[in-house]
């Protein structure tokens, strides 16, 4: 999974942030859908004994048998719905009963599912407390104050109006909402208010818009595999409680979030600029080899940046690549056909727009996007959603490249592509692909070794999860025991290779993004984040004051912060663009190790870290260490001198 943070459905509904948006089309006719007579539950333990989680893995899994569209469903009247929803509830309560769980990421995610059936069930004061205990679970500051903020608002009204609608309900709702909204600060809360405020900005689309989001998600896997997974069937709980409940008071939200970031219109302090260094082209250097092990780049952007191998052999002079099917390609940018090219420009102003909206800046393309949102048919919110996998995906390995190489004259690029977006590949994975490209990431690795490449930035991490949710959207996947086991044997083989790879070449230093699901990389199995190699440092994102972005995950693994948050870089085509994610903040990282060794070729990758690390400063709260580029070249010089 790519680690950039497209807010295109993150910001409208945004739980759980690990799915992704499929390719699929809303069907014409909807028709009804029936969740299965009995859900079905994988390793369930006695009811006396808790079993201990210490790995998302471990968690049981059901299934949810279902029959035409989920679109239908989540618009269902509440008798149709509740059905569904009773049965999620009971295995939810399953796990609540046999599981002890300490990871405070995945309590979260199973709370925000109690909310929703508490919500959708009138239960206010115990929608309330599961409020509450959500926050108390929070590790970021903004989070502790701002979650669930507009169902709390929501809750309170119900109690002061004793309705759920009708004006007495919206206008206890703008009140309530008011002043919680009023009451935040705002250089803590920033991050979060923004977000809340692009999601009702993106709420203004409609129904329509909705539709598009939901169909995308979750019809494919009830289209091959006729159900859904549990994180699926919690996903659609908040869909469900995102229709009922935000659309109605959309407008009356986004007046009160438009006056308060209004009132608090000031720019955040830029600490960035003050650590970065610029290494002069004048200066003694050596060349140093960096790869992308990313989608593709586009190589035409970077003219004398380039790495040229004077032997390629059966691969391009300027690195490998492997198609889908894990076969050795041509073409070192992921491939788009002839109309899929023309289309690409004309994108460019809509993305722009889009992430200008998530950021509240008022600009042209925020405007014509917006009102493109609301004209949307759910088709066309549907062909959109389509759009932004296809050209994230195509735009993303050059952007990452464009930070790893910058300020540096000395640093010749390489590029290993693949395709990280497995749960969108067409056919279902099984364990001669996962080994054949095992057998590729190997070579990727001696290609590092033969090559002397002396950092690789790999902005992409995967997980169980992702091979499980693969397996039911090709139609793999009914049985949740079955497809749990074949998940995690798929995945054995995936971690091994991208271990074994980077092992292979001692003398690169590997760094990867820490992941976008606002969890612990450690306890997700995320892969390469989670692996503890002497070569290999996990990097989690900040924004450009320093603060901890809301996406980033973090764990023992990630130890070292960098900027994550409006990172501007080129696109193919040779345009900029400001993107946010763990994938910009990993080439940041790796652009200061490519300086350190050009600088001194003579470094270890374990001595890069150190100096890295050692040159970090530490926040106040000791969550983060954000990188110095200045402070890390000074003390190499230091080290230097006392030679």
């Amino acid at each position: 999974m790519l680690t950039v943070f497209l807010p295109f459905h993150f910001t409208l509904f945004n739980r759980p942030p690990r799915l992704r948006v499929s390719a699929a089309v809303l069907a014409v006719c909807l028709c009804w859908l029936e969740a299965s007579a009995g859900a079905q539950v994988a390793g369930q333990p006695p009811a006396t004994a808790q079993k201990k989680i210490v790995k998302e893995s471990d968690l049981p899994r059901f299934t949810y048998l279902v029959h035409g569209t989920v679109a239908n469903l989540v618009q269902s009247d509440p008798d149709t719905f509740s059905a569904f929803a009773r049965k999620v509830r009971s295995d939810l309560q399953t796990i609540f009963d046999n599981y002890e769980i300490d990871d405070k990421a995945t309590k979260r995610t199973l709370l925000d599912a109690k909310l929703s059936l508490e919500e959708m069930a009138g239960e206010n004061e115990a929608a309330l407390h599961t409020i509450e205990t959500i926050r108390s679970l929070e590790e970021k500051p903004d989070a502790r104050l701002t979650s669930d903020i507009t169902d709390q608002a929501i809750l309170e009204a119900r109690l002061d109006s004793r309705a759920d609608s009708g004006l007495a309900y919206e206008e206890a709702f703008t009140r309530r909402f008011s002043e919680l909204v009023k009451g935040l600060p705002w250089d803590v809360v920033r991050e979060s208010v923004t977000q809340l405020k692009s999601r009702a900005q993106m709420g203004t689309a409609g129904v329509g818009f909705f539709s598009g989001m939901v169909t995308s998600l979750f019809q494919p896997s009830v289209d091959k595999s006729g159900g859904l997974d549990n994180r699926e069937a919690w996903t659609l709980l908040f869909f469900r409680r995102a229709l009922l409940y935000y659309l109605p008071v959309n407008e009356r939200s986004l007046a009160v979030l438009q006056s308060y970031t209004t009132a608090h219109a000031f720019p955040k302090p830029d600490i960035w600029k003050a650590r970065e260094v610029a290494l002069e082209p004048t200066r003694s250097l050596h060349p140093v080899i960096v790869g992308i092990w990313d989608t593709g780049v586009d190589i035409s952007v970077f003219p004398g940046r380039l790495y040229t191998d004077p032997k390629p052999g059966w691969h391009d002079r300027h690195g490998l690549a492997f198609d889908d099917a894990g076969h050795h390609s041509n073409s070192l940018l992921l491939p788009l056909s002839e109309s899929q090219r023309k289309a690409y420009p004309e994108f460019l102003p809509t993305l722009k727009g889009n992430l200008d909206l998530a950021a509240s800046v008022d600009s042209s393309e925020a405007e014509a996007y917006r009102k493109k949102l609301a004209a949307n048919t759910p088709d066309q919110a549907a062909a959109m959603a389509t759009e932004f996998q296809l050209y994230s995906d195509f735009l993303h390995g050059t952007h990452v490249a464009g930070i790893a190489v910058r300020g540096n004259p000395a640093a010749r690029l390489v590029v290993f592509r693949f395709n990280d977006s497995l749960p969108r590949l067409a056919f279902p994975p099984t364990p001669e692909w996962a080994r054949l490209m095992a057998d590729n990431f190997r070579q990727i690795g001696e290609y590092c070794r033969h090559h002397h490449v002396r950092v690789v930035n790999m902005s992409w991490e995967d997980e169980p999860s992702e091979f499980e949710e693969w397996l039911t959207r090709t139609g793999k996947g009914q049985d949740p025991v079955a497809r749990k086991e074949q998940a995690l044997q798929l995945f054995q083989i995936w971690k091994t290779g991208i271990g074994d790879a980077i092992k292979s070449a001692p003398d690169t230093l590997f760094i990867c993004a820490a992941g976008n699901a606002n969890a612990d990389a450690g306890f997700t199995e995320a892969v390469p984040p989670s692996l503890h190699l002497k070569n290999l440092i996990a990097v989690g994102a900040v924004d450009q004051a320093g603060d901890e972005t809301l996406f980033t995950n973090s764990g023992e693994t990630v130890i070292i912060d960098a900027a994550g948050s409006d990172v501007e870089s080129y696109v193919p085509g040779g345009s900029t663009l400001k993107l946010s994610g763990t994938s910009m903040a990993a080439p940041n990282v790796a652009n200061l190790a490519a300086k350190l060794f050009a600088i001194d070729p003579s470094l270890t990758p374990e001595r890069v870290i150190a100096l890295i690390k050692e040159g970090a400063t530490k926040s106040e709260d000791g969550r983060r260490y954000l990188i110095d580029e200045k402070q890390s070249l000074l003390l190499l010089q230091q080290r230097a001198r006392s030679k």
